[in-house]
C-alpha cells in the first residue's frame, strides 16, 4: 500500500531580483568552468520554498556521451532523490540558458512551482521562445516563469564558447571533454 502525500503544497520562495541576480551569477560562474573542460557551459540549481539549494546540475552530455545529459535534468534528478518525491510544486529551478522542450516537459512532469532562467534560446527555447510548454494547452501543471536574469552575462559565455568551440573543431563540430580532478 502507498502511503498519501501530504496535500499541504508550499509556494516557491519569492526571490527578489537582487537575490535572483546573485544565483545566476554563480551559475554562469560554474558553467564557465564546465565549458572550459569542453562541456556545453549550461549551469542549473533547484531551491525549495525555504531557498535552500536541493538539486544542482551540470550539462553532461560530451562528458557522458548522454543526450538527456541536460543541467535541468540532472537537478531534478537530484532534487527528487534527495526529498523522496517527484513533486516539486514548491520549488524553483534557476538555469543559465532558457530550457529545451525536453527539460520544458520534464519541469511539467516534475510539476516545478517556478523557473527563472538567463539567455534566451531563440533555436530551441520552449518556456516562450519558440513555443511556451509551461502554459501549452497539453500541460497538466502551469508554472511560473521568468526570463532574462543576467541574459547579457549568460548569453556572452554561451556565444563565446560556441565560437571557441567551433575554432578548435577537428571538422566534426565535436572538441574532446577535458577531464581533470577539480570538483564542482
Amino acid at each position: 500500500m502507498h502511503s498519501a502525500k501530504s496535500l499541504t503544497v508550499q509556494s516557491p520562495i519569492e526571490l527578489s531580483s537582487t537575490q535572483m541576480q546573485a544565483w545566476m551569477e554563480r551559475l554562469i560562474e560554474r558553467a564557465r568552468r564546465f565549458g572550459e573542460r569542453g562541456e556545453v557551459p549550461v549551469s542549473a540549481i533547484v531551491l525549495d520554498h525555504h531557498g535552500r539549494c536541493i538539486g544542482h546540475g551540470i550539462n553532461q552530455r560530451e562528458l557522458n556521451n548522454d543526450p538527456l545529459g541536460h543541467a535541468e535534468l540532472m537537478a531534478i534528478q537530484q532534487a527528487c532523490r534527495l526529498r523522496g518525491d517527484w513533486r516539486l510544486n514548491d520549488c524553483t529551478l534557476l538555469v543559465t540558458l532558457e530550457p529545451c522542450p525536453m527539460c520544458a516537459g520534464a519541469l511539467v512532469q516534475a510539476r516545478v512551482g517556478q523557473v527563472i532562467f538567463a539567455a534566451t534560446d531563440p533555436k530551441r527555447g520552449a518556456m516562450g521562445s519558440t513555443v511556451n510548454l509551461a502554459t501549452h494547452i497539453s500541460a497538466h501543471h502551469r508554472m511560473t516563469v521568468i526570463g532574462g536574469v543576467q541574459a547579457e552575462e549568460a548569453k556572452e559565455m554561451l556565444s563565446s564558447w560556441f565560437k571557441q568551440r567551433r575554432q578548435r573543431s577537428d571538422g566534426t563540430g565535436a572538441a574532446p571533454f577535458q577531464t581533470d580532478s577539480t570538483t564542482c
